[in-house]
């Protein structure tokens, strides 16, 4: 009960929200909106034009209806009165039929242009928000669920694009059927005009009232239907974990109480549109009612005839979706008014990284990196990642770097590339500031070879040709072997053709992880990142290819993080980071002699268990 009570209460703020959403500062958005569809003006002035026209000849059709009823009444008559009466109704019928034709031609031409206004303003949308994730940091992704991001391009961007159709053009369809078609009955008949029109007031609010509620209780079941998805995600991207544990029961349970409470949900929001349409149509027939009455009455005292109170019975039966529409079209706006500000908020981000105007372009020519008293801090947190680090690494060079989880070796390399920008200090490439070149230039001179090992599901020739797709078939294969992976492709059947499954789930995560290594040597940046890129590959391999390398390293700035020091023994530089300091700096042997953080981590890794000495205690 507790539970219930809070729900409801948290969908009554939900609601009120998506009422000022709608019609507070989302009046900005909707304008936004409805320019952005104005873009296409032959096609929105077509899809009015049709709009007017099918609603007028949509309002013609009652009162033929009626003059239809009153010539069939005098065809029952005898001699040349009902002759002529039956050529009159057979006038009315075609006219009746022509008009019928014509409203459904325009009808057509209205559906089909505001449609089409609607999925081109979607389409620049999709491509402006796919544009701008690309271009967002990775601060921005560090802290948004993918899946939320993939319903902002889907179902906020549908949202969106149906406004054109669901708000605009119905509210011009509404105006002309319920302005216009009013007058013209409260203009026969001013009682029988209002009570037509008596049930629209109640029909319209509840419309309104009742799609605004469905559209909160939709929100509430998007997440939950997002719980379902990101439980069957994760189901489905660890099936072998699921397995090896034989955790299927417990799997199936997570899934079917996320289902279940969608379930419930939705039987909620089918009780609430079975109440509304049962009290819309009650309103409807009781107006109905009270018109054939008073009508019926006025026909037998000849003040009205048949086929006028057919008119207005057929007005009303006509007028009875428009005027439930009303809500839809209320819902539209609402719907509308939260996908847009949604979107335009991340279509309007200011992008943390960025080029500066008119930056030049990066030039190698000795190929020396600096790092310049460099100081950086995660957004959103309150202590440095990264605190005055300086030091320097020429063409030819490797720089090895060491130290616990967490003590920033990664975020380090991150910088070179401008995935973040420094807090304070400079990174420079030839004197140049990597902060006042282009991004492009930069990131075609740095390559980095993350710990994730993600491939895309394409040919093994595509992966590695990733970054330059012009790449020749020699330069690829090259790569492949400096990567210890030429020889395993060419036994493959289809050889550098094999299509790798979805995230690269055909290979192991040691091929896997040579692949991406390969993707990267076929840049030939000037400076080379490996973010403890061979830990899955085994020691031998991983030997292999550091000789391999060895020529391929010389013409550039080469940086390996690893937490196995014989990968880190032959580098010219090793920098042990400590809480994101550089706390010792060496070679190899010159840091044994040290005998400091270096050499203790160096003792444990590589004596033998029995010669280290006992803890205290043991």
């Amino acid at each position: 009960m507790v539970s219930d009570r809070a729900s409801a209460k948290r969908r009554a703020n939900a609601f009120s929200h998506v009422a000022k959403a709608s019609w507070g500062k989302g009046v900005g958005t909707l304008w936004r909106i409805t320019r952005l569809n104005l873009r296409h003006p032959w096609q929105v002035a077509i899809c009015i034009i049709s709009t007017f026209i099918a609603a007028t000849l949509q309002l013609f059709i009652p009162r033929l209806l009626g003059r239809a009823v009153d010539q069939a009444h005098g065809v029952l008559g005898s001699g040349t009165a009902g002759v002529a009466a039956e050529q009159a109704l057979w006038g009315t019928a075609m006219l009746l039929l022509g008009f019928s034709i014509a409203r459904g031609i325009f009808t057509l031409l209205q559906n089909y242009y505001s449609e089409s206004v609607g999925h081109h303003a979607a389409y620049e949308l999709r491509l402006a928000t796919y544009e701008k994730l690309q271009q967002l940091s990775f601060s921005f992704h560090d802290r948004m669920h993918s899946g939320d991001l993939i319903t902002l391009g889907i179902l906020d961007i549908d949202g969106v694009r149906m406004f054109f159709a669901t708000g605009l053009v119905r509210m011009v369809l509404l105006t002309v059927l319920i302005g216009v078609g009013a007058y013209l009955l409260i203009s026969t008949d001013l009682v029988l005009g209002l009570l037509s029109l008596s049930f629209v007031p109640f029909v319209g609010w509840e419309s309104s009232m009742v799609q605004l509620k469905l559209r909160v209780t939709w929100l509430e079941l998007q997440d939950r239907l997002t719980v379902m998805s990101r439980v069957m995600d994760e189901n489905l991207g660890g099936m072998r974990v699921v397995r090896a544990f034989a955790a299927q029961e417990h799997e199936l349970e997570k899934f079917d109480k996320s289902s279940l409470s969608a379930l419930e949900l939705a039987h909620e929001r089918v009780a609430l549109r079975v109440k509304s349409t049962s009290k819309m149509n009650f309103s409807f027939f009781l107006a109905m009612g009270l018109v054939l009455w008073v009508g019926g009455t006025k026909v037998i005292s000849g003040e009205i005839t048949v086929g006028t109170l057919a008119a207005f019975l057929t007005f009303m039966t006509i007028l009875q979706m428009p005027v439930r529409q009303l809500g839809l079209m209320v819902n539209s706006f609402a719907r509308a008014s939260t996908c847009g500000i949604r979107l335009f908020q991340l279509l309007d981000m200011e992008l943390a990284v960025k080029d500066k105007p008119a930056a030049p372009e990066l030039k190698i020519t000795e190929g020396t990196l600096k790092f310049d008293h460099v100081s950086f801090r995660y957004p959103g947190t309150t202590h440095d990642v990264l605190k005055d680090i300086s030091f320097v690494a020429r063409r030819g060079e490797t720089i090895a770097l060491v130290g616990p989880p967490g003590s920033g070796k990664s975020t380090l390399v991150h910088l070179i590339a401008r995935y973040y920008d420094v807090g304070s200090g400079a990174i420079t490439i030839d004197g140049q500031n990597v902060a006042e070149v282009t991004l492009d230039s930069l990131r075609r001179q740095v390559a980095v070879v993350q710990q994730d090992s993600f491939l895309f599901t394409t040919t093994i020739e595509n992966n590695i040709a990733y970054g330059n797709p012009w790449a020749k078939d020699r330069r690829i294969e090259r790569a492949a072997e400096s990567a210890q992976l030429h020889n395993y492709v060419a036994g493959l059947p289809s050889g550098y053709g094999t299509i790798v499954g979805e995230r690269g789930v055909s290979l192991s995560g040691g091929q896997r992880q040579r692949l991406t290594i390969a993707r990267s040597l076929v840049l030939k940046p000037a400076v080379m990142v490996f973010d403890d890129s061979t830990a899955a590959i085994d020691a031998g391999t991983e030997q292999r290819i550091r000789a391999s390398m060895r020529r391929y390293a010389q013409g550039r700035v080469t940086f390996v993080i690893s937490h196995r020091l014989s990968s880190l023994m032959h580098a010219d530089q090793i920098l042990f980071i400590e809480d994101g300091q550089i706390v010792e700096r060496g070679t190899h042997l010159e840091l044994l002699a040290r005998g400091g953080r270096y050499r203790a981590l160096y003792d444990l890794q590589v004596r033998p268990e029995t010669d280290m000495p006992l803890m205290a205690g043991e």
